[in-house]
């Protein structure tokens, strides 16, 4: 009885050890603090993203993938070179979601020199862990760009959106701990400042010359991971580029809005051509692809559709012109009209998202002349005489091979024997014409006069 109790002791004691273990594993994986698990990246390398372009969704989801794998890979920290004129609100608050989320530290470095962080670059900047700024830059301008026209409903829209955009940006400073007041003011009445004057105002962290100055400025300052203080790093680390894939460079490229500008004009030739040479395919299957893409580049770009319409009103003046006798007036109208709309086809003041204005001169040009030329061509082709058939005989010259009168009679024409007919009667050997093909293989001719030598239709047509 005594030895079946000290097993059964014995057997609660295991039990209560067991869990005992486990409750301690269970505490050392939810305390982030012990060394454990301890959430300090292990990995040497630190990614290094350049961006020198406006913000764009394509450049956004690029960012944020890298932040991702870098997290994933638990680098060092991620490292943002960044140069650009602003961007898209849309893709801005991506990239910043991405960086707020991010557990290992994000690097925003301004540079090189005479680069700029402005519009969403400003933002994107206030949100780091560390802001940084190379000598010569500047960082700011901020506010939101009116896309569309005047009148007080827009301009109440735009007040709501001053004032989304400076609570957000007075939130990422406040959480970074920087110059709210600043951030506040960069959004709502557009102020920029030098790299000095950013430093003095608490703005960014430091200014460093290059990247190994700034990695070595930056070994031993802290950061904050879910309240807990955190020191970055930089002993031993090595800087690993992160290039886009071809994917993502082939859509950045479409982004631009100048070539977002030609491919809706190649599209719009290539489906006209399509519809005055039907069955011609290749130039329909051409057109078809770049107006999609020319619509995908367009979804990330402020298009005014009245520029649009006036594109296309364009084009159908310049088929009119050659169907009707305007004497170029037509033509002149297609020309304005497609000027003013490659003008309006952007809806912003910002120069970074205007269409070059070399490029709608020559691309209104050549259109123009192109659209002339052809629709010229294939109304001529229409018009003209066919050279075969029943229709390619009349004109033909031959011999009467026998007597030809009203009623019957051969002659050969176009390498070919005829029955032939005539209004009056032809003497067998004399040359002769066709003025008309009838029914039944029959043709009817008249004699050339004597002395002419018979022309070829051929000839004649030359």
């Amino acid at each position: 009885m005594t030895t079946r109790r000290q097993q059964t002791k014995r057997t609660f004691l295991r039990t209560i050890s067991v869990f005992a273990v486990l409750a301690g594993f269970a505490l050392l994986a939810l305390t982030p603090s012990l060394p454990l698990f301890a959430t300090t990246p292990t990995n040497t390398n630190i990614l290094l993203i350049e961006i020198a372009a406006p913000i764009n969704p394509v450049i956004a989801s690029f960012i944020a993938d890298a932040i991702t794998t870098a997290n994933r890979d638990n680098n060092r920290a991620v490292l943002i070179e960044l140069d650009t004129p602003g961007g898209l609100d849309t893709a801005m608050r991506d990239i910043i979601q991405a960086q707020l989320n991010s557990r290992i530290p994000i690097i925003v470095y301004v540079a090189p020199q005479g680069a700029r962080a402005a519009s969403a670059g400003a933002l994107i900047t206030l949100a780091a862990d560390f802001a940084a700024m190379a000598p010569g830059t500047n960082i700011g301008a901020a506010t939101p760009v009116s896309i569309g026209g005047g009148g007080e409903a827009d301009e109440t829209m735009m007040k709501k959106v001053a004032n989304d955009a400076a609570a957000y940006a007075r939130s990422l400073a406040q959480k970074r701990g920087r110059n709210q007041e600043w951030a506040e003011e960069a959004v709502r009445d557009g102020v920029s400042i030098s790299a000095q004057e950013a430093l003095d105002l608490a703005v960014i962290d430091l200014i460093a010359e290059n990247r190994d100055d700034l990695l070595q400025q930056l070994d031993g300052y802290k950061f904050l991971r879910d309240g807990e203080v955190m020191i970055f790093s930089s002993d031993g680390a090595q800087l690993i580029t992160v290039e886009m894939n071809w994917r993502q460079k082939i859509l950045n490229a479409l982004s631009n809005p100048s070539f977002a500008y030609l491919l809706m004009m190649l599209g719009i030739l290539g489906i006209f051509f399509e519809i005055s040479q039907p069955g011609a395919i290749f130039p329909g299957a051409v057109g078809a692809i770049a107006i999609l893409l020319a619509l995908f580049a367009f979804s990330a770009l402020p298009v005014n559709f009245v520029g649009v319409l006036l594109i296309i009103v364009a084009f159908i003046l310049f088929v009119l012109e050659a169907n009707v006798p305007s004497y170029g007036m037509l033509a002149i109208g297609g020309v304005i009209a497609m000027s003013l709309g490659s003008l309006m086809l952007i809806d912003s003041s910002e120069p970074y998202l205007q269409i070059s204005r070399a490029v709608i001169a020559a691309t209104v040009f050549s259109c123009a002349a192109f659209t002339t030329f052809a629709t010229t061509m294939v109304v001529k082709t229409q018009k003209r005489r066919s050279h075969f058939g029943q229709e390619g005989l009349i004109g033909k010259h031959g011999e009467a091979v026998e007597a030809i009168d009203a009623d019957r009679g051969r002659a050969f024409v176009y390498g070919e024997y005829w029955s032939a007919c005539a209004a009056e009667p032809i003497a067998a050997g004399e040359q002769v014409e066709v003025v008309e093909v009838l029914d039944g293989l029959k043709i009817k001719v008249a004699a050339v006069a004597s002395g002419t030598r018979p022309i070829d239709h051929e000839t004649k047509e030359s």
